[in-house]
């Protein structure tokens, strides 16, 4: 990328308005350990992996609406009124900004004593173990070097004789991964490592541009595949390899963040035959990350970012059009492979292996609820969440947090969800980018607290109470995305055949390098109001690609740019007390969920009420059917075949004998089959059957009718 450092030196990060002590120490530079993805190559259907750890038990159409985030924002626009009256109360509150936003940060080395928390012994476990902080020298695993630049009281480790070490910290007031993570008192600042497993046509323009006609990760597989003179589908590999490297990870913990949101796609396990995606191939670089966040102490809100059939019809959801998961003659069947998909996932994660480097897991992005309907979506959740405690166990320390989206309902709407059940998490994502309105108000107006025009308070208007009420009457709810994009330019940002994304009202946005230091301090009020208005949050997403002309052309999404050129902060913790500098009164959040939500007493003992209402699975009616369908012949899959299970890393060199690997199986008595085809029985295209004709009779003839829901939901929130 043109515009970014070959080196930290050469762009250092800001120091913090306290900054730290001894930011210069002589740390030891790191030796050339490493761990590499095993594969065969790119034609081969198999992925050659490690044998089990004996110890272990066995473990081309466009959709007019947004790819990104359709995040239904008609609650936005009344605030506008509210706006022309809060806005003339700035100059007033201007004296607060700089009494609650500045100089509000204890010194960090202070702070990181206080709390007990040191780096590891250099000399620890045998002498293996190296650790750096601020100034030292990372080495690479292709020998290539960096200097870590983290002002912030963070430490990497890395430990050949123990790839597993957990005892790094990205910064003073972040517990390290081995120290548990309260919620309600910890704060994630965190970022997603979009594009790199799932690809975005807005994240990796120059791709889509040089294959068109593709729209999406299935149309841009199908016309990759046969491109062999370029490659084929070793151009997707080689993206895996570059597109996001250790320098990155480093760099994020380096900015003050402490969380990461990886998505990753189903075809990561598999993919079926009449799928064109890249299978398996990016689970080792999965694993890359992961080992990149535990050496520089990130925790993973890993994201299940695809599913059979879309579950919102978006272009990240592998296939732009219909939504073919709980909808139409699919939807069932569809479902079936998600479930396997979630319990393979969730049997990975859970191993103590990496259950600290991952204590989130969102197991499915950005379900289109007014398409499938609450009533559809929350058996399915309860399925879910039954399926993965049975594996785990229940309460808190067994396995991850489980994440769900909103589902584009208003916060609200999932007040009182599933009382009783064991760490669930609502994931919002708030985009003003897309709520269908001009956004031609001016962001550069000035500097200061009176940066960003109007932009700053309507976020913290639109966002903070919702958020903050939602941390009692749900419980643990955070921003799993959310972006400086206040309009909706980008190139290729609602997808590849929306060319007013880029058309000459939006040419401003289109390259930073036009931007002046009003433009910038504009931007960084907005991101700054909205950082303090969601609490807890993402940024979407960590780094933007540049198009074929070697420009950044959606730059308000880039943290990463943001950062080198000055318009996101590069110490997040600035960000408290914006809301209420703009004058902008919230609800407050004291810190304190109900015990279960926690997994404490109480965890995984469902109210009765619910379990009455959406206890049994599939629901009773599915959209997207033919009129006068019969429910009862919807096509099926059969747990017949082997559960594929995703295998553990090589390490380079080996660890001890001592070190478990695990085998990728969490839970040994988790034995069940996985769904297949049932032999001889014809099924409808599952990308696309919305609609599609129904069988007339069950295949094959013996099958019994799938279970149904015995009583009404009662939350009706969406058709």
């Amino acid at each position: 990328m043109a515009s970014r450092s070959d080196s930290f030196a050469e762009a250092p990060l800001d120091t913090p308005d306290t900054p730290l002590k001894n930011n210069n120490l002589p740390w030891p530079e790191a030796p050339c350990h490493s761990f590499e993805p095993t594969y065969t190559p790119v034609n081969s259907s198999s992925l050659l992996f490690p044998a089990k750890d004996k110890g272990n038990a066995d473990f081309f159409e466009e959709k007019e609406s947004s790819p990104r985030s359709k995040k239904r924002a008609g609650y936005v626009r009344p605030v506008l009124l509210f706006l022309s009256i809060s806005l003339v109360a700035v100059a007033v509150v201007l004296p607060v900004y700089f009494l609650v936003i500045k100089h509000q940060h204890k010194d960090a080395t202070n702070q990181g004593a206080a709390n007990g928390r040191a780096p590891p012994s250099s000399s620890s476990n045998g002498g293996g173990s190296t650790w750096g902080g601020n100034g030292s020298t990372v080495t690479t695993s292709d020998g290539s070097t960096f200097t870590y630049i983290n002002p912030f009281g963070g430490y990497w480790v890395d430990d050949p004789n123990d790839p597993f070490d957990n005892s790094a910290s990205p910064n003073s007031w972040t517990p390290p991964l081995n120290e548990s993570w309260v919620w309600g008192k910890n704060k994630i600042n965190g970022v997603n490592i979009g594009g790199l497993f799932v690809f975005e046509p807005f994240i990796t323009p120059a791709l889509f541009e040089r294959y068109p006609g593709a729209v999406d990760e299935w149309s841009l597989s199908t016309l990759m595949s046969a491109d062999t003179a370029n490659g084929g589908l070793d151009q997707m590999e080689e993206h895996y390899k570059t597109f996001i490297t250790e320098q990155d990870i480093a760099e994020i913990a380096g900015a003050g963040l402490n969380w990461i949101r990886l998505p990753i796609p189903f075809w990561a396990i598999e993919k079926w035959d009449f799928e064109p995606f890249f299978e398996k191939v990016s689970w080792p670089y999965i694993l890359r990350v992961f080992q990149w966040a535990r050496k520089y102490g990130l925790r993973i809100y890993l994201d299940l970012h695809t599913i059979p059939g879309s579950q919102n019809g978006y272009n990240h959801s592998g296939r732009l059009g219909t939504v073919n998961f709980l909808n139409g003659v699919m939807g069932v069947a569809n479902a079936q492979r998600a479930l396997d998909y979630i319990r393979i996932i969730a049997e990975f994660i859970s191993q103590p292996q990496w259950r600290d480097v991952v204590p989130v897991f969102g197991i499915m992005n950005e379900a289109e609820l007014a398409v499938i309907g609450m009533q559809r979506m929350i058996p399915f959740y309860m399925q879910a969440h039954d399926m993965i405690r049975n594996i785990t166990g229940y309460g808190e320390g067994n396995g991850p947090y489980i994440a769900i989206h909103d589902g584009f309902q208003p916060i609200s709407s999932w007040a009182g969800f599933l009382e009783g059940s064991d760490r669930i998490i609502l994931d919002t994502h708030q985009y003003l980018a897309f709520d269908g309105q001009p956004h031609t108000e001016p962001i550069a107006t000035g500097t200061g607290p009176a940066a960003g025009g109007i932009w700053p308070a309507l976020a913290c208007s639109a966002w903070a109470t919702p958020v903050n009420a939602s941390q009692k009457a749900f419980g643990v709810t955070l921003a799993g995305e959310f972006s400086n994009g206040y309009n909706d330019c980008g190139l290729y940002l609602k997808g590849v055949a929306n060319p007013e994304d880029a058309a000459p009202p939006c040419s401003l946005f289109l390259d930073s390098s036009q931007w002046n230091e009003t433009m910038k301090a504009g931007i960084e009020q907005f991101a700054l109001a909205s950082m303090d208005a969601l609490q807890n949050w993402f940024f979407w997403t960590w780094k933007i690609g540049p198009s074929s002309n070697n420009t950044i052309e959606s730059p308000l999404w880039s943290y990463q740019l943001g950062l080198q050129q000055g318009w996101v902060p590069t110490d997040p913790r600035i960000a408290a007390g914006t809301c209420a500098a703009l004058g902008v009164a919230a609800q407050q959040f004291d810190g304190v969920y109900q015990p279960y939500q926690t997994g404490g007493p109480g965890a995984g003992t469902i109210d009765p009420a619910s379990v009455s209402s959406y206890g049994q699975y599939p629901p009773t009616s599915i959209n997207g059917l033919t009129a006068g369908a019969t429910q009862s012949l919807l096509p099926t899959y059969t747990p017949t075949r082997a559960i594929p299970k995703l295998p553990p890393p090589t390490f380079t060199p080996s660890p001890p004998g001592s070190v478990t690997i695990g085998n990728g199986w969490f839970d040994a008595s988790d034995t069940g089959l996985a769904a297949a085809e049932v032999a001889g029985c014809t099924y409808p295209d599952a990308w696309d059957a919305v609609s599609a004709t129904m069988p007339t009779a069950l295949c094959p003839p013996t099958a019994s009718a799938s279970a149904v829901v015995t009583s009404a939901p009662v939350v009706t929130t969406s058709p």
